[in-house]
């Protein structure tokens, strides 16, 4: 049975923003997936690109600025069965949210996350986003800005991600399928999501993508998964990746660049120390009696608290 992901909301971006883009390619991914709505959990940040659960059919929650992926990690854990989904921005999840983006490259927890790359802050009228390069005057700043940027590949990979890779919001078909790999993998994947802004960044527009971005599948012999646990087999991918990701400017390299299945998920690890914690975890865990009360009394709790005072 087919399921619909779209929603009747007016979707509230600017005209040929590439956020359009990334919310078809999503609905799409899940829509081929084939799971129930209710199944599927969507968490975002703050920016243009938090807007996003609000507009695909699924539970969503749009969370505090830079503290999405903890929200996250909070529901994957609490119901380890959700299919659970970040969607964050470039100075969201790599500027004040920076501190867990590497947490969640080092804990692997089992979840995707769709990194909106437009080099600003569109909502806030086009400051400089970690992903801008020093130098770079758009039309949103005064001057040119004077921090180095962030490269969001070669962090990923620098601080453990299993699944890392890039895509284009314009190229809808080719992000639909990366993020439905992103969702298929076992362990935390990130996609870094080049999206024009064409409000505030008049310097990475979609003309000046489409003339160098290139595909990895495309090359000759390119293979980034991880076919076997030898440390000779991670470190050549690994490798290889590092080295694909530092190519940024004549030549923009899109796909995926890393993957490792035979990394343990958080999840695996927790239950190798409480064997029992999935098997009746949070948020399926009975908290009341049939009449409705509730099974943990609070007032022996305090009572008890009380007397040992």
């Amino acid at each position: 049975m087919a399921h619909n992901f779209k929603t009747d909301l007016w979707v509230d971006w600017c005209p040929g923003c590439g956020d359009f883009g990334i919310l078809a390619a999503i609905q799409q991914a899940l829509a081929e997936y084939n799971a129930k709505p209710e199944n599927y959990v969507i968490v975002s940040g703050i920016g243009c690109s938090a807007k996003t659960p609000h507009y695909v059919n699924v539970s969503g929650i749009h969370t505090l600025h830079g503290r999405a992926i903890p929200f996250a990690t909070g529901i994957k854990l609490s119901n380890p069965n959700l299919t659970v989904i970040l969607d964050g921005g470039d100075g969201d999840l790599l500027s004040i949210g920076a501190g867990h983006f590497v947490a969640a490259g080092r804990r692997n927890v089992d979840f995707t996350i769709i990194l909106h790359n437009n080099g600003v802050y569109g909502l806030t009228k086009g400051q400089a986003s970690p992903t801008l390069p020093r130098g770079t005057k758009t039309k949103g700043l005064q001057r040119p800005n004077i921090y180095d940027s962030l490269n969001p590949v070669a962090l990923a990979l620098s601080v453990g991600y299993t699944f890392v890779a890039r895509a284009y919001a314009f190229n809808i078909k080719y992000t639909k399928d990366i993020i439905l790999k992103a969702i298929k993998h076992k362990g935390t994947a990130v996609i870094d999501l080049l999206q024009p802004c064409p409000t505030y960044n008049d310097i990475n527009t979609k003309e000046w993508y489409d003339q160098r971005i290139y595909y990895l599948d495309q090359e000759k012999d390119w293979d980034p998964v991880v076919r076997k646990p030898e440390e000779e087999e991670v470190e050549k991918k690994y490798l290889q990746a590092i080295n694909k990701s530092l190519e940024w400017g004549d030549k923009i390299p899109v796909g995926i660049f890393y993957q490792n299945e035979f990394v343990p998920t958080y999840e695996e690890r927790i239950k190798q120390n409480f064997p029992n914690y999935f098997e009746d975890p949070p948020a399926t865990s009975q908290i009341s009696k049939k009449d409705g009360s509730a099974i943990v009394d609070m007032e022996n709790i305090f009572r008890d608290k009380i007397v040992r005072k």
